[in-house]
């Protein structure tokens, strides 16, 4: 057997206090993260009175994460993970709270990529911690519990935020956001965990070191899946809403409550599947589904519709980003663990920085229906890369666990 292959232990139970505490926590900064997606356009748009500015919040906090993150996997992996998160924690909270004290769009976007900074730490050691605590023989199961915590933010944490900046007012939808990520940083100090190895520093020369640490080669494969479906999950979360003032069609925001009840719901199973027949039986299907999705998205002229799709793209999506997530760590050595995470999310941010920005243009270029039938394209090259290429180390870790 690999030595990058642990021997699973049955006996060991996957909900555990500091495994609850983790899902809450990452829950918490998770909904912070939500609320500043929907709010920030809208807020540059006051502050600036340019539209086309709107997605500049996104982009550079993007830029940030992914600039950081290899950096954040080097240190999860030769650092307690625990400390990672929680200074991670501490640089989001500090500049939630410093976009209360932003008049200009440049003193935004710098507290935005601060934010980005302290996202790619703590959200890497978030995945990492889960990668240590959840049991080997139910990983793909326990991966699914802890996105639930990403699934119910995203159903959440938009719609917070546009219910206090309507009711009330930009500034206590921004101490919320804070309070949010306070209160995450809290629960992780409750969160029992050492790292069970550190690795020895390394014999080779400074060069060969950063090629080898900052990104880990085996969740590349995994990694190369989301990227292709996270340009996917661009056109969703960035224009869906956009799209349903085209279709006129109102109370669009459900689409997103449908969608994290379907995940909430989906998600756990298909990681109990996973783990008993193997990751073909969730990632071929799952892939397909938000294929569906795109063309129904496409027909959709009225709410029930949108439902539908949101339904639907909740079980696929769903199943797709918690495997590959798993998958990105299941190879790996514990010492590599945050190396693998770091690839993954990096992988991730940059299909949804990518996607942001291509189906802006495209959307304006041939209109946004149109535009959903375009985004299946990415959707078909994430399956045909992950029957190519990640399918089977997917399949040769099935046999050996």
């Amino acid at each position: 057997m690999p030595e990058t292959l642990e021997p699973a232990f049955p006996l060991n139970p996957l909900w555990t206090k500091k495994f609850l505490l983790l899902i809450v926590a990452n829950f918490a900064v998770y909904i912070s993260f939500y609320m500043l997606i929907p709010s920030l356009p809208i807020y540059i748009k006051v502050i600036t009175g340019k539209e086309a500015l709107s997605g500049s919040a996104m982009s550079i906090f993007l830029l940030a994460a992914v600039l950081f993150r290899p950096f954040a996997g080097r240190i999860v992996d030769t650092r307690q993970r625990k400390g990672v998160f929680l200074f991670g924690s501490a640089i989001f909270f500090v500049s939630a709270l410093a976009l209360n004290w932003a008049p200009t769009l440049v003193i935004l976007l710098l507290a935005r990529f601060v934010q980005g900074f302290g996202w790619a730490y703590c959200n890497t050691a978030a995945g990492t911690l889960a990668s240590d605590i959840i049991p080997k023989h139910r990983f793909a199961e326990g991966m699914g519990y802890f996105g639930l915590s990403l699934s119910i933010a995203m159903g959440i944490g938009p719609a917070l935020a546009l219910f206090l900046m309507q009711r009330y007012n930009f500034q206590l939808m921004f101490y919320v956001c804070a309070g949010s990520v306070l209160i995450s940083f809290l629960l992780a100090i409750f969160i029992k965990h050492h790292n069970s190895t550190l690795p020895d520093k390394p014999q080779n020369n400074s060069t060969v070191v950063v090629k080898t640490t900052l990104l880990e080669k085996k969740a590349l494969r995994p990694s190369l899946v989301i990227f292709f479906l996270s340009i996917n999950y661009a056109a969703i979360i960035s224009f869906l809403a956009l799209y349903g003032q085209f279709r006129q069609v109102p109370d669009i925001g459900v689409f997103f409550i449908v969608y994290a009840i379907s995940i909430t719901i989906s998600r756990p199973l298909f990681g109990r599947l996973a783990d008993r027949r193997g990751y073909d039986i969730v990632m071929v299907p799952g892939i397909i589904l938000c294929t569906l999705t795109l063309v129904i998205l496409y027909l959709a002229h009225s709410l029930p519709v949108f439902i539908l799709a949101g339904l639907i793209y909740g079980v696929g999506f769903g199943a797709v980003q918690s495997t590959t997530h798993a998958l990105s760590v299941l190879h790996v050595s514990p010492e590599r663990r945050g190396a693998a995470t770091a690839t993954y999310f990096t992988f991730l941010d940059l299909g949804l920085g990518l996607g942001s920005i291509l189906w802006g243009f495209v959307a304006q270029a041939v209109g946004y229906d149109v535009m959903y039938l375009l985004v299946i394209l990415p959707t078909l090259v994430s399956l045909l890369v992950y029957l190519l290429f990640a399918r089977k180390a997917t399949v040769n870790s099935f046999n050996l666990s």
